[in-house]
């Protein structure tokens, strides 16, 4: 998969949220947003249909959470990669998201810094944890 090929899903029940970050991803031309989702069902749904490479999960998610929404995700698309986004640094959680395959994970109120620096180490196959985390 050449970089120029990245299709990002953007999943998270905050329109205000996914508007930001559609925008963000827009100023890099390597990273394209192939479609965005406002719940856990729609996610998967969204992600079966569009074959994203990324998926950037909100733990919010209303419908299915965000953990079966991951599983279902996974399973459904082999080698797809989770990021997820959240307003929580609950430790717990965090750690519950990684073993559910999670490639990364940032706080929303660092995402102007982590989001892209974020989706890039993903793409050189590492796992990013934000620093507000």
């Amino acid at each position: 998969m050449g970089i120029s090929s990245f299709r990002i899903l953007v999943a998270d029940s905050f329109e205000r949220w996914r508007r930001y970050v559609c925008s963000a991803l827009e100023q890099d031309q390597s990273l394209r947003v192939v479609g965005v989702a406002s719940d856990g069902l729609d996610a998967v749904q969204r992600a079966i249909e569009l074959n994203p490479d990324l998926v950037l999960l909100g733990l919010g998610l209303p419908k299915l959470n965000r953990i079966e929404a991951a599983k279902q995700i996974s399973k459904a698309i082999p080698g797809v990669k989770l990021l997820f986004a959240t307003q929580t640094t609950d430790a717990d959680v965090i750690a519950e998201t990684l073993r559910s395959g999670a490639h990364g994970y940032i706080w929303k109120m660092d995402a102007g810094r982590d989001l892209l620096l974020a989706i890039r180490a993903i793409l050189r196959g590492e796992k990013f944890i934000g620093d507000g985390m």
